[in-house]
């Protein structure tokens, strides 16, 4: 008791130097909200027509079907007020429980006093209450397109997550746990993470998902041994140090997409994919995009095609002395491979000998949960942005895809940061995600616009560097690898691409696990299967349940294929030749580029 006495000035003094850092924080942080650019409503949320044409059908259905409505939100009503009675009863019995608790598992609501204290229990079940009320109205909407259902649903989902009780400090328990415990230095952390994040991007708010301590990129992420031999405006190419006295006549040529850093494919070693091919004896070169400002505004699809594509594989062809190459795209860089190998065979150029696509979509008929941003109401604000800057800031892609898994990617970092205090992990692939590319405001709203909106490229109406092309133009064999949880292309949608090529050669595969986890599978982990077939592409439920499934990474799978594919085994070569000397050490210098803008 003495001690305790003792203590409790000190610890108040602590809580009341806590409350003052508090309030000069809390100034901090309104001078940097200050310099928030001007806000775009049409590139933030959808269009106010969606509402309005959801509200119109919601109200439609109740003029027609009264009953229906009323009961919606007399069970609504009735579960809430039977909510309000159990809360009550268990207290009036004199015990300080929660009252019977039959709501869904949900990991946010982990903390056992979610389930156990009468307030917070109170809280999480009427929390849940709503959410299975705004599921069963949405649900209940008749007269609306599916497309439209598909978008109010989504939106819908976005505004529950928003308001969850998790969110907010007075109702998170963890959150006040932790603050008592350091008597408010977690709060003080919290602010400071808060106001670093929001000085650090201008006034706008993206959660810090990685320590950007803890990574350099060239020296423990993007490590693996090689050296820039070719740079144009678009690009850096990179070829890699070989490892193996013997290699493969034919040269990989490796195309990331230009919408985040090439080195997703090289973090640390073991998970590295660039090291995994040098090692299996290929002659390996990989792009590293130029990061655009303004002065790109006018570059478009065909200068990515033209300057990118083709540039880096004569650069590859003329260094390794070889007439063709076997190539890789990466998402949209698998896309865009698409439409240079439709150029080169309009053009009677045989350069690609195969062709292989990592969570590709070309077809863009059904491109799944992305599909929500891609009607007018966001595109029409993005080409209107673009306009006015020049370039689409990696702000607003990072943020539109950040909330196709909110929970994951916005509100759990931002309650570790903001509310607990905690740092952010030293986690090289979050550390990647964060190190995002601005696009070039014509290419970005040609491929939003010919691409996704108009489909051009699947229907065969699209012309690129002077040529009319189509998917039915890719001739050579092909290797594709979807992703079975992927919600950024979707394998189905991959599936359905994939099968329109003109090529008489195709193997399909599907990995476990989503957009990245699934392609940065290496091997001897055995975390992610995958599943292959040699049946008929006509249909993608058809093809997976009669597919194979395969423990552990599909690397050695498309290694064995490539192999058959790559010719026969020569010296390994030296890095670059006379006419392509040594530019810089990998990863280059565009990797590291960050543009003033």
């Amino acid at each position: 008791m003495t001690t305790e006495l003792t203590d409790a000035p000190a610890e108040f003094e602590k809580l009341n130097a806590n409350l003052a850092k508090l309030e000069a924080l809390t100034q901090r942080l309104m001078q940097a909200v200050a310099q928030k650019r001007a806000p775009n409503p049409s590139v933030e949320a959808p269009g106010q027509g969606l509402y309005a044409r959801a509200m119109s059908a919601y109200w439609a259905e109740a003029l027609h079907n009264p009953g229906k409505l009323i009961e919606q939100q007399a069970a609504f009503w009735g579960k809430s007020l039977q909510h309000y009675i159990d809360a009550q009863q268990a207290l009036m019995s004199g015990k300080l429980e929660a009252p019977a608790d039959s709501t869904p598992t949900d990991r946010r609501f982990s903390n056992p006093l979610w389930q156990t204290h009468p307030y917070f229990n109170f809280i999480k079940q009427q929390y849940q209450r709503n959410v299975a009320a705004m599921n069963a109205a949405v649900a209940g909407i008749e007269d609306i397109e599916p497309h439209e259902r598909m978008r109010v649903e989504h939106f819908a989902r976005q505004l529950m997550d928003m308001l969850s009780p998790t969110n907010f400090l007075a109702t998170n328990p963890d959150a006040l746990e932790r603050a008592v415990a350091t008597e408010g230095e977690s709060l003080v952390k919290g602010l400071e993470n808060l106001v670093r994040d929001i000085e650090a991007n201008k006034g706008d708010l993206l959660v810090t998902l990685a320590d950007p301590a803890a990574f350099e990129v060239g020296g423990n992420i993007a490590a693996t041994e090689g050296a820039v031999v070719y740079r144009n405006r678009m690009i850096e190419l990179i070829q890699y140090q070989p490892t193996t006295e013997k290699v493969h006549a034919i040269p990989l040529v490796v195309f990331p997409p230009w919408i985040n850093k090439f080195y997703i494919m090289d973090l640390k070693p073991a998970n590295s994919l660039i090291k995994w091919i040098v090692d299996q004896g290929y002659t390996l070169f990989v792009v590293s995009w130029k990061n655009p400002d303004r002065s790109y505004a006018d570059t478009g699809l065909d200068d990515y095609v033209e300057e990118g594509f083709i540039a880096a594989i004569e650069a590859v062809k003329q260094i390794t002395g070889q007439a063709k190459v076997n190539a890789v795209g990466y998402c949209i860089a698998g896309t865009t491979l698409t439409m240079t190998q439709a150029v080169l065979k309009k053009r009677g150029d045989k350069s690609v000998n195969s062709a292989s696509f990592f969570t590709t979509l070309t077809d863009f008929s059904d491109p799944g949960e992305v599909s929500v941003f891609l009607d007018d109401d966001f595109i029409d604000g993005i080409e209107a942005q673009v306009t006015k800057d020049g370039y689409l800031d990696k702000y607003y892609m990072s943020k539109t895809f950040s909330f196709l898994r909110s929970n994951d990617l916005v509100y759990g970092p931002a309650i570790r940061s903001y509310m607990m205090g905690e740092a952010p992990p030293a986690f090289d692939l979050l550390y990647w995600n964060g190190d995002g590319t601005n696009l070039p405001a014509r290419m970005a709203v040609e491929y939003l616009r010919w691409i996704c909106q108009d489909n051009q490229l699947a229907e065969g109406r699209i012309t690129i560097c002077g040529e009319r092309i189509s998917v039915k133009d890719v001739k050579v064999p092909i290797f594709a690898v979807a992703c079975e949880a992927d919600h950024i292309a979707p394998w189905k949608g991959s599936f359905n691409s994939i099968r329109q090529f003109g090529s008489k050669d195709k193997t399909f595969v599907v990995s476990q696990s989503g957009h990245i986890a699934g392609i940065i599978n290496p091997p001897g982990k055995d975390k992610y299967g995958h599943y292959t077939s040699d049946g008929d592409m006509a249909a993608a439920d058809a093809w997976l349940a009669g597919a194979e499934f395969h423990k552990g990474s599909w690397w050695p799978r498309w290694g064995d294929w490539l192999a058959r594919r790559s010719g026969r085994q020569v010296a390994a070569r030296k890095v670059g030749d006379s006419d392509h000397p040594i530019l810089a050490p990998a990863p280059g210098i565009y990797v590291r580029e960050a543009p003033e803008l």
